[in-house]
């Protein structure tokens, strides 16, 4: 197996990846989850930080063209109007 995180011992990184694979298929998707919503947190941080008057809806709506990209973002907005 080839190393995949430069920074962990191979052996430590062979005990991870066998606790991943021997873990529930729930936990994995609960972990991705979490991940998915801390990606989210940051984007919406970063959106306000650079847009502090922005409102909640145009702030909703640049995360959507982060996450969608800017031609799909519009698509569903335009729809919704």
């Amino acid at each position: 197996m080839s190393i995949l995180s430069s920074d962990t011992h191979p052996k430590a990184e062979r005990m991870q990846i066998e606790f991943i694979r021997r873990m529930p298929m729930w936990k994995k998707l609960s972990i991705v989850d979490g991940l998915n919503e801390t990606v989210k947190t940051l984007a919406i941080t970063g959106i306000k930080q650079r847009f502090p008057n922005a409102t909640p809806e145009q702030v909703k709506r640049m995360l959507a063209e982060l996450m969608l990209g800017a031609e799909l973002a519009r698509k569903v907005y335009d729809h919704a109007k």
